[in-house]
């Protein structure tokens, strides 16, 4: 104010000196207590001026000198304001950190600074209480919050934590399903409430969830489609094996339902694909899984699709699964199944032929597997045993034709189901639960001896003298290894070997 006065004061000088410099400047006479003054107006108007300033600065300093208690005492407010939130981020940090102690002696010092913060306050002394691992209190704090509106949420969310450590699912779930009746937008709480759904196999409950979910916009429409097919897959599987024909209608519908949702999902498609072949329709059940090999392939796909048919030739199941990985033949399923199909049409070049891209990667078991089976259809039982030996240290890689004794895929039980929708609906991903437990899986490996053949090459060399072909770290990339043109084989002894034979008796 005062700084506003001066700069009105000094443009109103300026003004009134211009004046008096270029026109008349006026008279002023001031009679006061017998006294008298004259003056032009033009310094009397500049003496009221600065008469006017001077009682605006007086006043302002007085003022000042009047509100100076006051103006200590919100210091001081500010000061204790200032370290108030120094603690409480220091205690957030403490308890972050794990340093229960700690937290708790700064949550005490915040419950004296912070008394305008007390939700602040509570809320460090519950997450003290956890980083000390003094549940009861914690316990005690989460539930002093519940009887505020504003900090309500977070009790419940805290008594959900604190009920799950002490082992109580059935308070974490309370607390849970609270919660989410509260807020429409506690990912958390519609988290718990639905795994405590998928637990317990209730599928159409689940189902609401999801839906309830999309409509408050937790989840994206994207996780919701696929928790969705997911959620059908199970519910499907769940009544694919009655002998009622309504359930495998219901079932089948089911099936077709997370089929449409997510026409790549190989779990509902060959379960759809496996009722409809059921009930006849084979030709609905195909345009199924190609249309779903089209989208992802998947091994599941093929596998189904080849039992479709049981009254053909291996030729004419060849050339069915050949038109099959035609539908995308760029995929990396699509190689494998060329190899397959070749395989089963009984054509081991072709097969070795198809097999050659699969070898400019890392190979897997599966991978392993498979070319162990191509080497021994082209009559190579040393390089396939060699795959077989190179295969049981390569990393695992499911082929889903090994969940059940009869083959059967996505055989999973109530809680795989439970496990797969919340894997594949936030992630996209399968699991594969056998594999994950390590479990024994049917084996589709050739049956080789035990121990090598007079009739092999590698003996045959051993025996005139030739290079020895050994069992290769790369196989299935070369051929036997032979002398140079023009260059002698290195002399052997005569001596015959059995290789891989039973030891001598001690003498």
């Amino acid at each position: 104010m005062i700084r506003t006065a001066i700069v009105i004061v000094f443009f109103a000088a300026l003004a009134i000196a211009v004046l008096a410099m270029t026109g008349d400047a006026g008279s002023a006479t001031l009679t006061w207590l017998g006294w008298r003054v004259d003056m032009t107006a033009a310094t009397a108007a500049l003496l009221v001026l600065f008469a006017a300033l001077a009682a605006t600065i007086f006043w302002r300093g007085l003022i000042w000198l009047l509100d100076a208690p006051r103006r200590a005492a919100r210091a001081r407010e500010r000061n204790r304001r200032k370290q108030a939130g120094e603690v409480l981020a220091r205690g957030f940090l403490a308890a972050a950190a794990g340093d229960g102690s700690e937290a708790r002696r700064l949550a005490q010092k915040a419950a004296v600074l912070a008394e305008d913060s007390p939700a602040l306050v509570r809320v460090l002394a519950a997450q003290a209480a956890e980083a000390a691992g003094d549940l009861p209190a914690a316990t005690a704090a989460y539930s002093a919050m519940l009887g505020f509106p504003e900090m309500r949420l977070a009790g419940h969310k805290g008594l959900m934590q604190t009920a799950l450590a002490e082992g109580d699912k059935l308070a974490a779930l309370r607390h849970a399903q609270s919660a989410y009746d509260l807020t429409r937008t506690a990912r958390w709480a519609w988290r718990t409430v639905l795994e405590s759904k998928l637990e317990a196999a209730d599928w159409p409950a689940a189902l609401e969830l999801v839906k309830g979910a999309l409509e408050r916009k937790i989840v994206t429409p994207i996780v919701a489609e696929r928790a969705r097919a997911a959620l059908l897959a199970a519910s499907a599987a769940g009544m694919e094996g009655s002998e009622d024909d309504r359930t495998r209608a219901q079932a089948l519908d089911y099936a077709m339902q997370a089929a449409r949702l997510q026409p790549g999902f190989a779990p509902g498609v060959v379960m759809a694909a496996r009722l409809l072949a059921a009930d006849g329709k084979v030709g609905r059940a195909s345009s199924m899984i190609e249309q779903a090999w089209k989208e992802a392939p998947h091994p599941a796909l093929w596998l189904a699709y080849r039992d479709l048919r049981t009254n053909e030739t291996p030729r004419e199941r060849a050339a069915r699964l050949a038109g099959l990985a035609s539908l995308s033949p760029q995929a990396r399923e699509s190689r494998i199944l060329s190899v397959e199909q070749a395989l089963i049409a009984g054509d081991p070049a072709a097969a070795r032929e198809a097999a050659r891209p699969l070898l400019t990667e890392e190979p897997t078991a599966r991978i392993a597997g498979l070319m162990a089976r191509v080497a021994f259809a082209d009559g190579n039982p040393d390089e396939a045993r060699a795959w077989i030996a190179r295969g049981a240290g390569a990393p695992q890689e499911p082929d889903w034709s090994d969940l059940d004794p009869e083959g059967r895929a996505f055989a999973y039980n109530r809680d795989d189901w439970a496990r797969l929708v919340a894997t594949y609906a936030e992630t996209g991903e399968l699991i594969h639960p056998r594999l994950e437990r390590h479990e024994r899986a049917l084996s589709d490996l050739p049956e080789l001896p035990v121990s090598y053949v007079e009739s092999t090459p590698f003996v045959r060399a051993a025996e005139t003298g030739a290079h020895v072909m050994p069992i290769p770290d790369d196989p299935g990339l070369g051929e036997l290894l032979q002398p140079a043109v023009g260059e002698p084989a290195p002399r052997r002894p005569s001596l015959r070997r059995r290789l891989a034979s039973s030891p001598r008796a001690s003498k």
